[in-house]
């Protein structure tokens, strides 16, 4: 029977949608705290392990104020686990790259994410595992097509 004009089973699969997305969350927020850090300073970590790292951008990108990005930066600076030195290329920026201590660090968690993501997602049949991507690749577009036509207008 329809509840509110949807059928059961779409409720049934936001719920479980919604419930996923919190699990993942909570579970990188997990990752993060067994190493000591909050989530926000793994981005930066990730981020600046892929050496073009620039606290502009990655506060726009993460819809973040850049004060907010420094402070964040700033904790990593006091743990050691980056370093930052003026570019070479251009005296205005500055370049952050991680320390000994920060991949360290950073090889640390992403071998507890690789072992979790053994745990949970290793022994799903293949079969399952492509109707859920196909699946959830569907959703995405859906929601992206559908969040694009309902954005307000920029002035």
């Amino acid at each position: 029977m329809k509840q509110n004009g949807v059928r059961p089973e779409i409720h049934a699969a936001i719920a479980n949608l919604q419930r996923l997305a919190e699990l993942f969350r909570q579970r990188r927020g997990q990752l993060a705290q067994e190493a000591g850090l909050t989530e926000q300073q793994w981005h930066v970590l990730e981020e600046i392990a892929t050496e073009h790292f620039m606290p502009s951008l990655f506060a726009k990108h993460r819809k973040r104020t850049p004060a907010a990005v420094s402070r964040v930066i700033r904790t990593l600076l006091d743990r050691k686990l980056v370093s930052v030195s003026v570019s070479a290329e251009d005296g205005r920026q500055r370049t952050y790259v991680l320390t000994p201590r920060g991949t360290k660090l950073l090889d640390a968690l992403r071998e507890s994410r690789r072992r979790a993501i053994d745990t949970v997602w290793m022994d799903l049949a293949p079969g399952d595992l492509a109707a859920f991507t196909r699946s959830s690749h569907a959703l995405i577009t859906r929601l992206e097509k559908y969040a694009a036509r309902h954005q307000p207008a920029e002035e």
